[in-house]
């Protein structure tokens, strides 16, 4: 009934399996990747007829994470998976970057990936299985893909690269100095694809040899790929992508003197006028049956990309009159918002945006449910990208895959530079407002939540910066370099490479590719290009920062206190009975971890105080020989019960009252009476033995011997 293949290899640590031919056999491929325990589903389908007036390659990937892989019943009121979690929206990206170059051009029929994650072990993550297992079911679907490509990570630990490092070893690099990277690499067998990455400040060579240490990993699983697809691929789709050189021909012909002459403008909104003048000059001066081509749109692309590309390889020409390495001016300013915890507004060029930064308590930290369980983050980024920052009009609405996966390249890049939260025990949120947008927000966003956290005080290690790189490359293999792209030369060239980092080292690399990957001599020199460029920024971001930022007056204040974890119970109390009554009698926030760390919030410094004295009552300890005030609690015939330290009472023996005989205590003393008293130490059942006489109890300072004598 079932016509199952199975390929196996040792891969790294674990075994990589790549299984079809027995689920879902009516798609168009079918693979099941398995790493060790951690097992995904990939099925993919495309359409055989392109729709009629479709200009685009409509491909569409799904990355999915199913609860039951993990043993676990989702959260909610429904018990179901719902909307996409963050971290499926940003493996579905990991996914579509690398394979979308590598179909033909000319294919725009309808490609549907997705990825379903079956199991999970808590060691693998399935993000790596989910772009094995994609790139084998294309390359067995009989789709035109110019694959397969495979996948893996890359962590750096006392200056060796390891191959897929467990997910404990990736959560929370910042708790984890050991740690000093996470790269995820994607390619072919001769090139590189793809390349996101967090990093600890590495340098340009070390971050360089963990993407070619991830290059040579992968090749034994291209390989298991190519094994599997020779025993079980389907016939390749005959797809012959439309001739039309002749449009093409006749529209260069027609305009190209006018689409020069609009990219020489150096305004963007001029420049975008002028080309869509001239698209318009060019469609009117073609015969009828041209302009009903389905193939006008591509012609008119490629005449402004043979413009644009020409003039920058040939002759070092960009279209705003750059240099190849030249970044557009810069203006940073810092507080402009009045009543926010930080604020910044940076801007470059035509890219500028508006960073704001929050600072909250433990209760504002973000909860998030993944397969290998709950967590918290105390530093969140959001990204905005709002129709009017590139002129136009638009749905507004949540933030889609673009606004996610800018968001947590900015979040990965900043990050590697915060505070412990022993040291700042504050929740950090930024929120990036493009404002203006021709090239590069991300790294806009970057720049510009570096100065708003350090205008909220924030102590970051270093400022952090981010530039954007672009190449383009000519058939005959000449290529240029460009730092700082515009939004049309990221449009119209073949990679976007994104740096950040410090002025020490690289905290953040995303790279994409729309040829068939890049050499690693073309990589070198974008590295080292574009820490020119991010020092250049880094130089200008300083002049924002004229002295040491004061923190808000807005801004919660909080501080931290350990207590030993024994005594976690009697601050919480039966049934939170202690702690609701800290938090009513001082008016301050009071948040206690499982390590006996405690955060005091309150705008309201005397509150902090007064809560940090209540349960230093509670969980310290008396010292042998310290006098303190306390309050007669009980008195019976040999002696008075006084509760001097916290909730802690101990006893005064009639004999350590007063330097006389008494017949009982309540010939001095009576119940609720203030009294000083010393501790003289505990007896062998631990009692607590206190005593009077050798205490004034008007000044409460010790009677010396000499005094007592007089």
């Amino acid at each position: 009934m079932f016509n199952e293949v199975k390929k196996s290899i040792q891969w790294g640590e674990e075994t990589l399996t790549l299984e079809t031919g027995k689920v879902a056999r009516q798609a168009d491929g079918s693979v099941i990747a398995t790493l060790g325990e951690t097992s995904v589903m990939a099925n993919v389908t495309f359409a055989r007829k392109q729709k009629p007036g479709q200009d685009f390659f409509p491909l569409t990937v799904h990355y999915q994470e199913k609860y039951y892989a993990a043993g676990k019943v989702p959260g909610g009121f429904f018990k179901r998976e719902a909307r996409p979690t963050e971290k499926e929206t940003l493996t579905s990206r990991l996914i579509d970057r690398p394979i979308r170059p590598l179909f033909v051009p000319g294919f725009k029929n309808e490609v549907l990936v997705m990825c379903t994650v079956l199991s999970h072990d808590m060691v693998n993550d399935p993000d790596m299985v989910a772009m094995i297992a994609a790139s084998a079911a294309l390359t067995i679907s009989g789709a035109p893909f110019m694959g397969p490509i495979a996948a893996c990570r890359v962590g750096f630990e006392d200056g060796e690269y390891i191959l897929n490092p467990e997910i404990d070893d990736m959560h929370n690099l910042r708790m984890n100095p050991e740690q000093r990277l996470d790269l995820v690499v994607a390619g072919t067998k001769d090139a590189v694809m793809m390349v996101e990455s967090e990093a600890y400040e590495l340098t340009e060579e070390e971050m360089l040899g963990a993407v070619t240490f991830a290059h040579d990993s992968i090749q034994p699983v291209i390989d298991l790929i190519i094994d599997l697809a020779e025993d079980t691929a389907k016939e390749p789709f005959d797809f012959q992508p439309e001739d039309y050189s002749d449009l093409s021909a006749a529209v260069k012909a027609a305009g190209e003197d006018k689409m020069r002459a609009a990219y020489a403008i150096t305004d963007k909104q001029e420049r975008t006028a002028a080309v869509t003048a001239a698209k318009a000059e060019i469609v009117e001066a073609l015969t009828e049956e041209q302009q009903e081509d389905g193939n006008l749109g591509a012609a008119l692309k490629k005449l402004e990309s043979q413009v644009l590309r020409g003039d920058v390889v040939k002759n070092g020409k960009r279209i705003d009159g750059r240099a190849l390495d030249t970044i557009r001016p810069i203006v940073s300013e810092t507080g402009i918002l009045p009543r926010t915890h930080g604020s910044a507004l940076f801007t470059r060029g035509e890219t500028q945006g508006l960073v704001v930064t929050t600072l909250g308590t433990g209760d504002d930290e973000q909860m998030i449910d993944a397969l290998t369980g709950m967590y918290k983050s105390n530093f969140m980024l959001h990204y905005n990208f709002p129709p009017y920052s590139v002129g136009e009009v638009g749905r507004v609405g949540g933030p889609g895959r673009r606004e996610i996966g800018h968001g947590k390249l900015a979040w990965r890049a900043l990050q590697a530079v915060l505070p412990a939260a022993t040291d700042f025990p504050y929740t950090i949120r930024l929120v990036s407002e493009i404002t203006e947008s021709n090239g590069s927000s991300s790294m806009a966003s970057v720049c510009g939540g570096s100065l708003s956290m350090m205008d909220a005080g924030v102590p970051l290690k270093a400022p952090v910066a981010g530039v954007a790189m672009g190449l383009v490359m000519e058939d005959d293999g000449e290529y240029a370099i460009l730092s700082d792209i515009l939004g049309d030369e990221d449009h119209l060239g073949d990679m976007d490479f994104k740096v950040a980092g410090t002025e020490n080292g690289i905290t953040s690399l995303q790279m994409d590719i729309k040829i068939a990957g890049i050499t690693p001599e073309i990589m070198s020199k974008a590295l080292a290009q574009a820490k020119a460029g991010r020092l250049h920024i880094l130089g200008e971001m300083s002049k924002a920062l004229t002295g040491a930022n004061e923190f808000s007056v807005h801004a919660p204040k909080i501080e931290t206190m350990q207590i030993p974890t024994d005594k976690i119970r009697e601050v919480i109390g039966s049934g939170g009975k202690v702690i609701r009554e800290i938090v009513e009698t001082s008016g301050a926030k009071v948040d206690i971890n499982d390590e006996g760390i405690i955060k005091l919030a309150s705008n309201d410094a005397d509150a902090i105080k007064k809560a940090y004295d209540m349960i230093h009552s509670i969980v310290a300890e008396p010292e042998e020989g310290v006098i303190y005030k306390g309050k007669v609690v009980k008195l019976v015939d040999f002696g008075a019960f006084v509760n001097f330290f916290g909730k802690r009472d101990g006893l005064v023996h009639v004999s350590q009252i007063e330097n006389r005989r008494l017949n009982h205590p309540s010939d001095v003393l009576k119940e609720g009476q203030e009294v000083w008293v010393k501790l003289l130490g505990f007896d062998d059942r631990g009692k607590v033995r206190l005593a009077m006489k050798m205490v004034d109890q008007e000044t409460g300072e010790e009677i010396t011997k000499e005094e007592a004598e007089d």
